[in-house]
């Protein structure tokens, strides 16, 4: 949970009275992303972590440790921000969404220093396809593991649910609980952003290899990159909302990724220095 506080804490330094003033005026939890836009004109998005809600039924016995959906508007953004260490799997994405809302009210303030941000970038296109590295995939990210299969060479795919790969992919599959010696040797570690989200992205990065060339990817990634530069990633593709209500529109309409880009939200690539 260190990056996730680290970033919390140099995005308020950063807006001060800015973060400190700005209020919820909207959140969605949609089937596969919660988004949030705040009284600054931002939004932000993380993954909707529905396989963590273990009563996915009417009126679960956990909506009575939610935020109150009938008061959230109007809360204060920084608040959203304690719910990042919740035991909530809602919460949580609530708490990450804000905090990419709140990143995307930095960079607004704010010229990068030490890393660029380029838009209208898809981090995948920026994955070198090198038959003769060893690549390890965290998590079942589609459009890699297509490029994979395509380029050849040695790869492998940790994923916690089998049933998302497909039957040509199986022969690549590492059982989330194997996941140490398929990380270690990896000349290119590309993980999803959700590891943020289930705060098992720091283990994951003191087990990879030294010079490991590492990349993070996916909507719940769209935030200050600088504690993910710090322990080793070096390429983070995220989302920019850029019509938030539309984008919570398409969210509350049961929506994805599809629906929302290029129009309404822009793929961004940050690249350290």
């Amino acid at each position: 949970m260190a990056i996730l506080d680290e970033t919390k804490n140099e995005i308020l330094a950063g807006l001060g009275t800015v973060a400190e003033e700005a209020t919820v005026e909207r959140v969605v939890v949609g089937i596969f992303f919660t988004g949030v836009k705040l009284s600054t004109g931002t939004g932000g998005l993380c993954f909707t972590p529905v396989k963590e809600i273990p009563e996915a039924v009417c009126c679960p016995s956990s909506a009575g440790r939610i935020r109150d959906p009938r008061r959230i508007n109007g809360t204060g953004a920084v608040a959203l921000l304690d719910d990042l260490y919740s035991r909530e799997p809602l919460r949580r994405a609530i708490g990450v969404a804000a905090l990419n809302a709140l990143s995307a009210a930095y960079w607004e303030r704010n010229v990068p220093g030490d890393y660029e941000i380029r838009g209208n970038t898809d981090v995948q296109d920026l994955i070198p396809a090198m038959p003769d590295k060893k690549v390890t995939v965290i998590g079942a990210l589609a459009p890699v593991l297509q490029k994979l299969k395509k380029g050849g060479g040695t790869w492998w795919v940790v994923e916690q649910d089998p049933r998302t790969l497909r039957k040509d992919e199986m022969d690549h599959f590492v059982p989330a609980g194997r996941a140490d010696e398929a990380i270690g040797q990896a000349d290119i570690l590309v993980i999803t952003g959700v590891t943020l989200l289930n705060h098992t992205l720091e283990g994951i990065l003191q087990k990879a290899a030294e010079g490991a060339d590492i990349y993070l990817m996916g909507p719940t990634a769209g935030m200050l990159p600088e504690p993910l530069f710090a322990r080793g990633v070096r390429v983070i593709g995220g989302i920019r909302v850029k019509r938030p209500d539309e984008v919570l529109d398409v969210l509350a309409a049961g929506g994805s990724g599809y629906h929302i880009f290029d129009e309404l939200a822009e793929r961004i690539v940050l690249i350290r220095n």
